[in-house]
């Protein structure tokens, strides 16, 4: 009696298995997508960044890690860096505490909290492109929204995007009013599934709101703060299209990240070399700063 049931054991396990191996069949578009878009571009971004290519000649040298020592003596680099961080440290952090106020607000039974959903997600379907175009004319320094009400008041004009010390903060700002409803969709399906029994137990020890929030709702949030400051962080570290519509850059170099930088030194320098190079570091700061991030705050999800 034991061979045939041994046997219809092994059977089935094999069976099992072949379905199993099967499933990673389902795997290979997506990697073979991830192998040609993703991997591929960088490696060849890699070789490009030890050359000193314009991007447009087929006749082009290999330099070594001379683009690599011009990179770290070359004061807009750090320039570029700072900006890029301020953009995805500043719009990570806004975003999660506007978004997280948002979520709690409209986590209440309030007559107009669709709407009022609606109102705040809207930002994100608009192209950022556009969006930076229609922020340009609230502080655009001739015809701009912004200087008409200083006009109005009696006051001296301010020309905010020309000035260095304070456009990136506009741009800061500018993309966390896009993109802060992305956070919030993703705080409010969090709250949304906290049962309310660790509520009620803590209502009936005498909890204040504050103490149940902090010992509540936030450890339960835990993996969608995970999401939200990830998803931030890469995108804000990446930002382009806002700060082109915004800024262009200007004035100099002051606005400029990262990725507007690259665009300016292969298509206005025909320096592709070098713009690889730059690309190469913005690559390795948002992998360092994501990772770090995903890592330390997974940790916490289990501490919570």
């Amino acid at each position: 009696m034991d061979q045939p049931l041994s046997s219809t054991a092994q059977a089935k396990k094999a069976k099992k298995r072949r379905k199993e191996s099967s499933l990673w069949w389902m795997y290979l578009p997506s990697v073979l997508l991830v192998l040609l878009f993703i991997v591929y571009p960088f490696l060849d971004g890699i070789r490009i960044s030890l050359t000193n290519w314009n991007g447009f000649s087929q006749v082009y040298d290999y330099v070594g890690f001379e683009q690599y020592k011009r990179m770290f003596a070359d004061p807009d680099t750090w320039l570029v860096v700072k900006n890029t961080l301020l953009y995805g440290i500043g719009s990570t952090v806004l975003q999660n505490i506007i978004g997280l106020g948002y979520a709690l607000l409209l986590n209440h039974h309030l007559k107009v909290r669709t709407l009022t959903r609606t109102i705040i997600y809207l930002p994100v379907i608009i192209s950022p492109l556009v969006m930076g175009y229609i922020w340009y004319f609230f502080f655009a320094y001739q015809g701009g929204a912004l200087n008409d009400i200083y006009n109005w008041l009696g006051l001296d004009p301010v020309n905010a995007l020309g000035n260095p010390e304070v456009n990136p903060y506009i741009i800061v700002f500018v993309n966390t009013f896009q993109f802060v409803g992305v956070a919030m969709i993703i705080y409010l399906a969090g709250l949304q599934s906290i049962s309310k029994e660790y509520y009620e137990a803590a209502n009936i020890d005498g909890a204040s709101s504050w103490s149940k929030f902090k010992n509540i709702t936030l450890p339960l949030l835990a993996p969608a703060i995970t999401i939200n400051v990830v998803i931030n962080i890469i995108g804000g570290l990446k930002l382009f299209d806002v700060i082109v519509s915004l800024t262009n850059g200007g004035p100099g170099n002051a606005s400029q990240s990262m990725s507007t930088f690259m665009y300016s030194l292969y298509f206005a320098r025909q320096d592709a070399g070098y713009a690889a190079t730059q690309g190469v570091l913005m690559a390795v700061i948002i992998l360092v700063l994501s990772l770090a991030a995903l890592l330390y705050l997974k940790r916490k999800e289990v501490e919570a």
